[in-house]
């Protein structure tokens, strides 16, 4: 039993009315949760990276797609904040090409272990192939892009033998039919420091690297650019340049056609601090992807192309902590998941608007080893233990099938999100489906800023349900400060950084998605069936229906 906490949490004035129509599908609801990323690669092969992988691959019944970088980067394979590396292209003394591929081995040998699969980042720049190669490293925190791994090849068609080795090498080990079910990216975000040359360099970098994968295999699933939020004036003139080459431009390799089978970029927030608060802002994230949806659409060719966010976060660096940054306070609490869950229905109204094919809303976390319990990394887990937003995309993963049309009292539009986020009164909002004779409903009260407020009494009446259904089971999950949160239980322990096996067994459990009270049959009249709960400010409920 979870100790009581926070109680004056369930306060709940004012009610709010959600009506979910069965019957009115809007589309169709896809996994984009499904896809997960971090910086240190190397992260991939301890004991918390290996559990961790298991455990996004059970959340989710359709496979889980996982980006990391640093996979061609010069080193010893010991990994630091914002940094990893495998070695696996050097020189001799002759200057020919020496590969290893030991570490990027154990790497893929772990996600095929865990029964997950690589969303392959092509990058960064080996040290005997850099144009710049000192410094090569520069530690976190300090000026990383001054690395020489950042830099162009001095010769491009040795980068793309490499991508055409490390290719031909994966198809060897893991089999044709596994790799050609990946996704292969070129680099990271080459509009800001992680690529110290023009965008022009950037389209050849991607000519030479897409030609070397279909070599090696020809129906490889390539594209890019990966780059920032294009709601940035210069990282929105980044992507159009890019799609641009593609769309008329002709490869630097081979003179052809440019391949593109998705199109990459990333879509971020940028919490800040105010009155000593943090304050979010989901408005910058859906912005994001605003700005390069409507891009994609001009282009008549790329309608059908998947779009992949890879990387889809409430801000920037993981790796840094909410003690160095105070506005990262955001990450240990249900204030993530919630802000997740709203982001969802976000990017689904999006893709609605624009018309184009979201396939991924990567989440830019994973785990970091050697730490504090929740020193306030972006994460989703520390130390083992599983942080609430991990249960977020659990809750995500138990909807499936149609789309369909949800009404709130309560909900604050997209138009008004996207022009100002949620300032005023909060969001309190639904994202509904159905498959079968099964319905699920993702409900959350969120607000851009994380201060108390009370919560809401919310009244939640399904409407569609079948004729001759005369009750369905209702299973209720919730992630609050009572409940899927190990955070509230770690602190209430005293906040050990450094928690005993019995503290950590009971905060592992603490983890796990949780139930808000036992699954319970719930009355069918006329078609609707109907059940009333308070739901706290930054709370977030599943509700799953049965008949």
């Amino acid at each position: 039993m979870l100790p009581v906490l926070f109680a004056s949490a369930f306060a709940a004035l004012g009610q709010t009315g959600i009506t979910v129509d069965l019957n009115a599908r809007i589309g169709a609801y896809k996994p984009i949760y499904s896809w997960f990323g971090y910086d240190e690669a190397n992260y991939t092969t301890t004991q918390n990276g290996r559990e961790l992988l298991k455990e996004l691959r059970d959340l989710s019944p359709v496979p889980v797609y996982i980006r990391a970088h640093n996979l061609l980067t010069t080193g010893d394979g010991v990994p630091a904040l914002k940094w990893s590396s495998t070695n696996a292209y050097t020189e001799d003394a002759q200057h020919q090409p020496v590969y290893d591929w030991k570490i990027v081995d154990g790497i893929f040998d772990a996600y095929r272990d865990a029964g997950v699969r690589p969303m392959v980042e092509l990058g960064f720049m080996p040290e005997a192939l850099s144009s710049h190669p000192e410094p090569y490293y520069v530690a976190f925190p300090g000026q990383i892009f001054d690395s020489g791994w950042a830099y162009p090849p001095i010769d491009y068609a040795r980068w793309g033998e490499l991508v055409h080795r490390f290719a031909e090498h994966l198809v060897e080990r893991y089999g044709r039919e596994q790799t050609s079910r990946w996704y292969w990216e070129v680099w990271n975000e080459p509009d800001i420091g992680y690529w110290h040359g023009s965008p022009e360099d950037y389209d050849r970098l991607y000519d030479y690297a897409v030609a070397g994968v279909r070599a090696a295999l020809p129906e490889a699933k390539v594209g890019g650019p990966a780059s920032t939020g294009p709601h940035n004036e210069k990282a929105g003139q980044f992507l159009a340049q890019f799609l641009k080459h593609v769309a008329e431009g002709k490869s630097a390799a081979s003179e052809g056609k440019v391949p593109l089978d998705f199109v990459s970029f990333h879509a971020k927030g940028a919490p800040r601090v105010v009155e000593g608060r943090v304050r979010m802002a989901l408005d910058r994230e859906l912005s994001d992807a605003a700005d390069g949806f409507a891009m994609v659409s001009r282009y008549p060719q790329f309608a059908k192309l998947p779009i992949i966010l890879s990387e889809a976060d409430p801000e920037g660096c993981a790796a840094c902590s909410a003690k160095e940054h105070p506005q990262n306070a955001y990450r240990n609490g249900p204030l993530y998941p919630c802000y997740t869950a709203a982001a969802l229905k976000g990017l689904f109204e999006l893709e609605d608007e624009y018309h184009v094919n979201l396939l991924g809303m990567l989440s830019w976390s994973f785990e970091f080893e050697g730490r504090e319990s929740f020193e306030g990394f972006r994460s989703l887990a520390t130390n083992g233990v599983d942080k609430p937003v991990l249960n977020v995309f659990r809750m995500a993963a138990l909807l499936s099938g149609d789309r369909v049309r949800t009404m709130s009292e309560g909900a604050v539009s997209l138009k008004s999100i996207l022009a100002s986020g949620v300032r005023g009164e909060a969001d309190v909002d639904a994202l509904a489906t159905r498959d079968g004779n099964h319905a699920g409903v993702l409900i959350w009260n969120y607000h851009d800023d994380d201060k108390p407020a009370d919560g809401s009494d919310v009244k939640l009446t399904v409407t569609g349900l079948p004729s001759g259904v005369h009750c369905v089971l209702v299973e209720h999950y919730r992630i609050d400060e009572l409940h899927s949160n190990a955070y509230a239980v770690w602190k209430a322990m005293g906040s050990p950084p450094h928690p005993d096996e019995a503290q950590t067994a009971r905060l592992r459990e603490a983890g796990q998605l949780q139930l808000l009270n036992s699954p319970r049959w719930v009355e069918v009249q006329e078609g609707k069936a109907s059940l009333q709960f308070p739901l706290p400010r930054q709370a977030t409920s599943l509700v799953r229906l049965s008949w």
